[in-house]
C-alpha cells in the first residue's frame, strides 16, 4: 500500500538523487522542482520540510564535502577544486567553505595533508595498477587452508 506521503516522499528523493548524480553540475531550482514533480516555491517547502535544509543548502553542502575530499587527495589547485565542484566565483565558494568547516580551503589542506588516499581500498589500488602479483610456477593455491576444494570457475 502507498500512502500519499510516500509518494511525496519518493518525488522529493528523486530530486534529492538527481542533486547527488550532478552536484558538479549548474542545477537551477526549476529543473530540479520539475524533475520531482513540483512547482519550485513548493518544491522548496516541501524539501525542506523533508530534510531540515533547503535544496539549495543541500546542494552547496554536498559540493564543500566534495571539494573537502579533493583537498585532501588531489594535488589541484584551489580554484580548480572550486570550478570541478559546481562554484563559478572562488570567492564565494572560499566563503561558503570557511561557513561550514571553520577554515579557509588552504587552512583545511594544511590541516589534512593526504588524509583521503586511505580510503581507496589496496586490493583496488592494486587491481587499477595492475592486478595482483602472479604466483610462482606449481604453487599450490588454496582459500586459507580450508577445504582443498575447487573453486567454480566463471568461464
Amino acid at each position: 500500500m502507498t500512502t500519499p506521503g510516500m509518494v511525496r516522499l519518493r518525488q522529493l528523493r528523486r530530486a534529492k538523487d538527481l542533486m547527488d548524480r550532478d552536484w558538479s553540475q549548474p542545477l537551477d531550482i526549476d529543473a530540479v522542482a520539475a524533475h520531482a514533480g513540483y512547482s519550485p516555491y513548493h518544491f522548496v517547502r516541501a524539501f525542506k520540510a523533508a530534510y531540515g535544509e533547503s535544496p539549495g543548502q543541500y546542494l552547496s553542502r554536498r559540493r564543500i564535502e566534495r571539494a573537502g575530499e579533493l583537498l585532501r587527495t588531489a594535488s589541484l589547485s584551489v580554484t580548480e577544486i572550486c570550478h570541478l565542484v559546481g562554484f563559478h566565483s572562488l570567492g564565494s565558494f572560499s566563503r561558503t567553505f570557511k561557513r561550514r568547516t571553520g577554515l579557509s580551503p588552504s587552512e583545511y589542506r594544511d590541516r589534512h595533508p593526504h588524509r583521503g588516499s586511505a580510503l581507496i581500498p589496496g586490493c583496488f589500488a592494486l587491481l587499477w595498477t595492475g592486478g595482483f602479483p602472479a604466483r610462482a610456477p606449481g604453487a599450490q593455491q588454496r582459500n586459507s587452508g580450508e577445504a582443498g576444494a575447487r573453486r567454480p570457475s566463471l568461464g
